[in-house]
């Protein structure tokens, strides 16, 4: 099942940064280190076009070290780019930001010129503590649930440091069916948007190809094995072994699947990373192609359609 989201505020949100990224000096994409493709908005680099990026993997504290820099590395070699891991809650490391916009567009300094930025990303990717971290105070809202920011703000970081806090958001439809399924374990997606049973043997299916130690450690269980009967005894084992269950002696594969995610979320598995850059890109370019095949069915059918009307 493709999972899909993208409520009304986001609409908004899309609008509202297409209007003032004419104004914007640098874009600042924060991402989440666990799933750095999953988490780049491609809504984005059609809106923000040739604007010099900031990459900042967020909550680089629960993904796999190795992983992270294999992701900086290609984030770094693109034009225009800088990228660097970040852990929100780290006060000093926060300021790098301030340093690398500068470094993007050294010639905007001063009052005459100041520096303008705009922060974008996806849902409950640590953006709002971000800020919250740099300006020393509470002035953004922050929450563990998608959405928890609905306005544009700006926020002053130094006299002539203007940033623009917007609400996370996705695009108007997923194509990669990865993409989907670690955004939803990640909790960039809003919980009725997903069926969390579903989410969570994906997220096993991958767990167990990445790190199944992790896996074994945790829930004292077998990790062998990515085909749908497997992943379904896994989920099933971790229920029994977490004393989940339904009625007289039945697993209760619903919690599971909530315990599963929620242990992802919260680092108690290890540090991970769901994907590398390389299997991004496979994962990628598979997506558009059958995105191409799929818009070729269609405007075949509009053009028979055409057809058929102009004989009658």
């Amino acid at each position: 099942m493709a999972i899909q989201w993208f409520p009304g505020h986001m609409h908004l949100t899309r609008q509202a940064i297409a209007e003032r990224i004419t104004d914007i000096d640098v874009v600042i994409e924060l991402l989440d280190a666990r799933l750095p493709g999953s988490s780049a908005n491609p809504m984005l680099a059609e809106l923000t076009g040739a604007k010099p990026t900031l990459k900042i993997l967020n909550k680089q504290d629960l993904a796999h070290p190795e992983r992270t820099e294999e992701w900086l590395a290609h984030y770094n070699a693109l034009p225009d780019t800088r990228a660097f891991g970040l852990d929100a809650s780290e006060t000093a490391p926060a300021r790098r930001i301030i340093q690398g916009c500068r470094a993007l567009t050294p010639s905007r300094v001063g009052m005459a010129k100041p520096m303008r930025v705009l922060i974008c990303g996806i849902p409950n990717v640590g953006k709002s503590t971000l800020i919250n971290t740099l300006v020393g105070r509470r002035k953004a809202k922050t929450g563990d649930e998608a959405g928890v920011t609905r306005t544009e703000q700006r926020i002053v970081l130094e006299d002539d440091f203007y940033l623009w806090d917007t609400p996370g958001v996705l695009w108007p439809r997923i194509t990669v069916a990865q993409t989907g399924y670690h955004l939803a374990a990640s909790g960039a997606i809003g919980r009725n948007a997903y069926d969390e049973q579903e989410v969570a043997l994906e997220l096993l299916c991958t767990l167990v190809r990445v790190c199944p130690e992790a896996l074994e450690a945790r829930y004292k269980v077998e990790a062998q094995g990515t085909a749908d009967e497997q992943l379904e005894q896994l989920l099933q084992a971790i229920a029994l072994k977490r004393g989940a269950f339904i009625g007289k002696g039945q697993p209760n594969l619903q919690k599971a699947a909530e315990i599963v995610i929620y242990e992802f979320r919260a680092g108690t598995l290890g540090r991970i990373t769901l994907e590398s850059p390389t299997e991004f890109a496979l994962w990628l370019a598979e997506g558009q192609a059958r995105d191409a095949e799929r818009q070729a069915k269609k405007d075949a059918l509009a053009a028979q359609r055409k057809k058929n009307r102009a004989k009658v």
